[in-house]
């Protein structure tokens, strides 16, 4: 038995047509459970993660930010934490290689619905082409940023820390700003509208 059930996952379900079928068996059933409770308006959120491996399994790889080796592959969920679509990658590319294949057809899936699609995700999907493809099909979106210098600067005094004692209120603070190209000169490609910016700042209870 145990060789028939390795030949099952190795060779049977491991062809492409099987793995696209078995993506749509877990979309036909999330869909039976939305069509009993289906507010106008969904959230994506997307993510990658870790799946560590234990031997040379193929096209696993080292992952540096894991300090593993293993695959990563990209998930897509929806606001009750229902996964919708999962994309099983090689351990070694960015976390947010062919988000396209995984996050558009489910966009065009909502709003052919009729639903209001709003998509959130970290600093690993501030990327020009998500945003450019989001706002293309009018989905509202919260992206992370990484930290650079200019960031750094519009948050400075959340960043300050107060004279006294140990933190009693772990939250330091949050603003919003916007950002608009430079006033006489070329917007970068990156930042060809206005954006809304919120940056905040806490720390650990108890730390000085």
């Amino acid at each position: 038995m145990p060789s028939r059930l390795h030949w099952f996952e190795t060779e049977v379900l491991s062809q492409e047509e099987n793995l696209e079928g078995l993506s749509r068996i877990n979309r036909e059933l999330l869909a039976k459970a939305e069509a009993m409770d289906s507010p106008r308006r969904v959230v994506l959120d997307m993510d990658s993660t870790e799946f560590p491996v234990y031997g040379e399994q193929e096209q696993s790889a080292y992952n540096g930010h894991f300090e593993s080796t293993c695959y990563h592959p990209l998930l897509l969920f929806n606001g009750e934490g229902d996964c919708l679509a999962a994309k099983l990658r090689p351990g070694n590319v960015h976390s947010a290689e062919e988000w396209e294949e995984v996050l558009l057809p489910e966009i065009e899936r909502q709003q052919e619905l009729g639903k209001e699609v709003v998509f959130r995700a970290d600093a690993a999907f501030a990327k020009p082409e998500i945003y450019e493809a989001l706002e293309e099909r009018g989905v509202k979106y919260a992206i992370g940023l990484p930290a650079n210098d200019s960031l750094l600067r519009d948050i400075e005094e959340l960043l300050t820390r107060p004279w006294g004692g140990p933190v009693t209120n772990p939250s330091c603070g949050t603003k919003a700003f916007s950002t608009k190209p430079p006033v006489g000169r070329p917007p970068a490609e990156s930042w060809r509208k206005w954006s809304f910016m919120l940056g905040s700042c806490s720390r650990e209870r108890g730390s000085s």
